[in-house]
């Protein structure tokens, strides 16, 4: 499954453990949250490839559905008994009840580590002034940070967010001092705007003018990251503490794999999977999320949507990846596997890029959020989205 081909080593000023409060996170890599992807699960398979190593963050949760208890909510946040940290990314527009969501997790134990979302670019969360838009609003930003930093205690409080709402209208410069006046402990930070959502080339000057604008606490890179080599680049060109990997992963969790090797400097330890074995992961994903679930069908069912992924490159005709990706059980699942070439290599070109590309994209804001920088009239309670994983 493996060979050395491209691998490279770490040079001495790479940073090899990434502080987050009291947890050492060694190597430097953060499982980015992604909706309706990083479950437990999904999780889990990352975990194992990693050897344990790294951290691994929750699909993003609300705070209002978290405080209200939601059902589908709860079952978001259960963590694996070995999952250590646990970390719980946490959606919300409204300092009040961020801060209550905040204490909640604290006073219960329900994890070890909390970030804060203000990233999201898709419209059903900036149309409410939350996610990557929330930034442009500093005072509201403040708010909503201190309110998390007090409630939290000694859970250390992070925060990912991108560069601003589209070209003209930059915060992450801004959003990075406040940040570390309110005790944040670490900012990862996407090289894209809302506007660009996924689409053209991840800036990673931004992440290293962002390194130098708060030298006082880590700052992590997030973009473009497909392979391990990407990582190690990534950290030696802007000067980052560690990486953020979100869409590189999809379909490829070995890829946490390559990055515990690169980071330690093993030259000969690149994932090369061939088709046999992406198959038996996949039907260990489905069987996991299956048992997480507690159904077996609806597991397979949520496990459609990383077909494509896994089978990226390889030689599989478009009437069997449809009838994969229709399967509604492991048998069904595991005989459609069984028809394919099982032999075939890892495919050349398949570390590429993968999952959403769209960008250029309008950003949908509240009226008139562009006005006035500090002024938050209008964001409210109401602006809490009601269910978790947005």
């Amino acid at each position: 499954m493996r060979d050395n081909e491209g691998m490279p080593t770490p040079s001495p000023t790479v940073n090899t453990v990434l502080p987050i409060g009291p947890h050492a996170v060694q190597p430097p890599v953060v499982l980015a949250p992604m909706a309706g992807i990083t479950n437990a699960p999904f999780r889990t398979l990352c975990r194992e490839f990693s050897g344990g190593k790294g951290l691994f963050v929750s699909e993003m949760i609300t705070t209002r559905a978290l405080v209200e208890r939601n059902e589908k909510t709860m079952q978001l946040i259960r963590f694996d008994a070995t999952e250590q940290p646990r970390s719980i990314q946490l959606y919300g527009v409204d300092p009040v009840t961020v801060g209550k969501a905040v204490r909640m997790i604290a006073e219960e134990g329900l994890a070890d580590h909390i970030d804060l979302n203000f990233g999201c670019p898709v419209p059903k969360v900036t149309r409410k002034g939350g996610g990557s838009a929330l930034p442009y609003k500093r005072n509201l930003l403040r708010s909503i940070l201190r309110e998390a930093v007090s409630g939290a205690g000694e859970l250390p409080v992070t925060m990912k967010m991108r560069k601003g709402i589209d070209d003209d209208h930059l915060t992450y410069l801004d959003a990075g001092r406040i940040a570390v006046e309110e005790g944040v402990t670490a900012i990862a930070l996407h090289g894209r705007t809302a506007a660009q959502h996924y689409g053209g080339t991840a800036d990673w000057d931004a992440i290293a003018r962002l390194k130098e604008h708060v030298p006082e606490i880590p700052v992590l890179g997030n973009g473009d990251i497909w392979s391990a080599g990407d990582a190690l680049r990534m950290v030696r060109e802007t000067g980052c503490d560690g990486v953020v990997v979100g869409r590189g992963c999809l379909g490829r969790p070995w890829l946490f794999a390559d990055l515990v090797a690169a980071f330690e400097g093993r030259a000969d330890a690149l994932a090369r999977p061939t088709l046999r074995e992406v198959a038996g992961i996949m039907v260990r994903h489905a069987t996991l999320l299956g048992e997480w679930i507690g159904d077996e069908s609806r597991g397979v069912i949520d496990f459609r949507k990383h077909v494509a992924w896994y089978l990226k490159g390889f030689a599989v005709g478009s009437e069997m990846r449809g009838r994969l990706a229709i399967t509604s059980s492991l048998e069904d699942l595991r005989a459609g596997l069984d028809e394919l070439d099982l032999d075939q290599p890892w495919p050349t070109g398949a570390d590429g890029p993968r999952g959403r590309t769209s960008g250029n994209n309008r950003v949908v804001l509240p009226d008139g959020w562009l006005k006035d920088p500090h002024d938050c009239a209008g964001v409210g309670e109401e602006a809490e989205l009601d269910t978790s994983g947005g």
